[in-house]
């Protein structure tokens, strides 16, 4: 996940989650980079959901999934008893805190892996997940 941060930066990059849940914990199995499918066609599309004057047209300040994507990951992963378990994706130049946009879009099932970058290098990853009131907590990763 970092390097394809690193590798993507000054742009946002963005990738998918594989593994297995269970009643108190997710297990990652597998980290799968996809394309940054953000355009001005996305941002438009976003805009009506999230209802702000300013989304960015640029994958420099937000990144998009195509549901194209999301849908043959998912069913590669059923195949292999496995789920899409969350997202992750980088913030260049800024924190690895959810944005107002990040929380406005999140599913409450999936965990939120946010790296952030500076002048290209990794410095920071956290992972995140919504309350029942759509709030991101912190989430701890133990490495295995």
């Amino acid at each position: 996940m970092q390097t394809h941060a690193e590798n993507s930066y000054p742009d946002e990059c963005c990738g998918l989650l594989i593994g297995q849940v269970s009643a108190d914990k997710k297990m990652l199995v597998e980290v799968l980079p996809v394309e940054n499918s953000w355009d001005d066609q996305t941002a438009s599309q976003f805009q009506e959901i999230v209802e702000s004057a300013k989304l960015g047209t640029t994958r420099r300040e937000r990144y998009a999934i195509a549901p194209r994507t999301l849908l043959e990951v998912q069913k590669q992963a059923r195949d292999r008893q496995l789920n899409i378990i969350g997202i992750y994706h980088s913030h260049p130049d800024s924190p690895a805190i959810p944005s107002a946009f990040d929380e406005a879009i999140a599913w409450q099932e999936y965990s939120y892996i946010i790296i952030s970058i500076r002048q290209g290098k990794a410095i920071d990853l956290r992972s995140w997940s919504l309350d029942d009131q759509h709030r991101f907590h912190s989430e701890k990763i133990v490495l295995l």
